[in-house]
């Protein structure tokens, strides 16, 4: 299978960068990880609505070139659904089942994503009502399909 992350903004710090090569060596044994990063917009402090709008709207333009048409998209969304962590192993693995041999996780920038972007994606997950950094998520996202592979195979891992 493969895992395409597809997200906004650059990470800058190092221990993040660190954490996400130790998650894609780990993730190595068990798929093709491809982690896709687009710029973000700038936004200016005290932005409106409809300039916050269309910020999202630039960056959703790229997510969506970005995005393979056969890709199956799961955006990560605060409205999303909130599998734990053997739900989400099971949504992966019920995926592979069906066919579906790509998977897109979509990580919004600052302001989250657009509309057209929530349209493509055929499903809505959240890790948790709480906000986190978008460069933090992509390590928590990684962590969690790691995770994910590991319950698939019957393999230990901290509950």
């Amino acid at each position: 299978m493969k895992i395409t992350c597809v997200a906004v903004g650059k990470i800058k710090e190092s221990y993040l960068k660190e954490a996400m090569a130790e998650y894609g060596k780990r993730l190595s044994r068990y798929c093709k990880l491809e982690i896709i990063e687009l710029p973000d917009e700038k936004t200016p402090e005290g932005a409106s609505q409809s300039e916050e709008q269309q910020i999202k709207e630039r960056e959703g333009e790229r997510i969506l070139k970005a995005l393979r048409e056969e890709a199956y998209v799961i955006a990560l969304d605060i409205q999303g659904s909130r599998p734990d962590s053997v739900e989400f192993s099971r949504k992966l693995e019920n995926l592979a089942i069906q066919g579906k041999s790509h998977i897109a996780f979509v990580i919004g920038g600052s302001l989250g994503l657009s509309p057209a972007v929530l349209r493509r994606a055929q499903e809505r997950v959240s890790f948790s009502a709480m906000t986190f950094p978008h460069q933090l998520m992509r390590v928590i996202l990684l962590e969690q399909v790691y995770r994910a592979y590991r319950i698939m195979n019957g393999e230990p891992y901290h509950k």
